[in-house]
């Protein structure tokens, strides 16, 4: 069996300022990094393996997968110091054209929230010169056919660090959502998505993370390194099969909502795209 991970960068200086970001280059700030490396130490702690990476161009994806490899103790990854990783384009995150660089507060001001929501969340509705998401699709899934799929085939554990939305796109492409159910998907920055295959097929998939709602940003990382998920955390961990199926406890979701209102400050100092 062999594992495809999906991991979104770390928060980066545009998240942050809550600016459209799309193709910009902008780094990430001590909290992207923090989540980085939390992610590689979730990933060690739970024994998970890479033979390959796949990135981005863009350097808040590169540096996240440096970050976390490099907890990850993985020497057979590494050459003069340098990642060993296959970076493209068809990775970055979606274009958002006129808007790179506006804030997005503002933005819904000037054109109506619900017009800036259709250009986030629509699937084939374009922002004015930028990508929609069903253009990400088309470029990510020749790619994810002639260079992934045969790592894939081939049972390599493949390490694929990306965006939101060329993410989103990821998924559409393995068949885990469909394009009328991906806009509600969000995916956290520094929490890998495994999806584990049997013989060539998706067998299951699990978002390794851990509930940090209650703690404050900087003891993210801190708590990260005392142990594997579940260990010194005693909550249980929320799997999108989990919820798929039905299996977490409603009073588990309940007390989670909770502890997000309780800190609401924190969740939305910084955007999701």
């Amino acid at each position: 069996m062999n594992t495809v991970i999906l991991l979104r960068h770390g928060q980066s200086q545009w998240n942050l300022e809550n600016r459209f970001t799309g193709w910009k280059d902008v780094p990430l700030t001590d909290l992207g990094v923090k989540e980085a490396k939390s992610a590689g130490i979730i990933m060690k702690k739970n024994n998970i393996k890479i033979d390959e990476i796949f990135c981005s161009v863009l350097q808040r994806a590169i540096k996240t997968a440096e970050f976390a490899v490099k907890e990850m103790n993985l020497v057979k990854l590494w050459s003069n110091d340098s990642l060993l990783m296959t970076c493209d384009k068809n990775l970055n995150e979606r274009d958002y054209g006129e808007l790179v660089g506006l804030n997005k507060d503002e933005t819904a001001k000037k054109y109506g929230k619900e017009q800036v929501h259709i250009w986030r969340r629509s699937y084939n509705i374009s922002p004015p010169g930028g990508e929609s998401l069903e253009k990400v699709v088309l470029r990510v899934q020749p790619y994810f056919k002639n260079f992934i799929e045969p790592q894939i085939k081939l049972k390599k554990n493949i390490l694929i660090v990306a965006h939101g939305n060329s993410l989103r796109a990821t998924m559409i492409h393995m068949g885990l959502h469909k394009p009328d159910d991906i806009s509600k998907i969000e995916i956290p920055t520094g929490s890998p998505l495994c999806i584990n295959y049997d013989s060539g097929d998706i067998k299951n998939f699990n978002l390794v993370q851990k509930l940090i709602a209650k703690y404050q940003p900087d003891e993210i990382y801190n708590l990260a390194a005392q142990s594997s998920v579940g260990e010194s955390f005693k909550e249980p961990i929320i799997t999108a099969e989990s919820i798929i199926n039905g299996t977490i406890n409603i009073h588990i979701l309940m007390d989670l909502a909770l502890l997000i209102c309780s800190i609401k400050k924190f969740i939305f100092s910084y955007s999701f795209f």
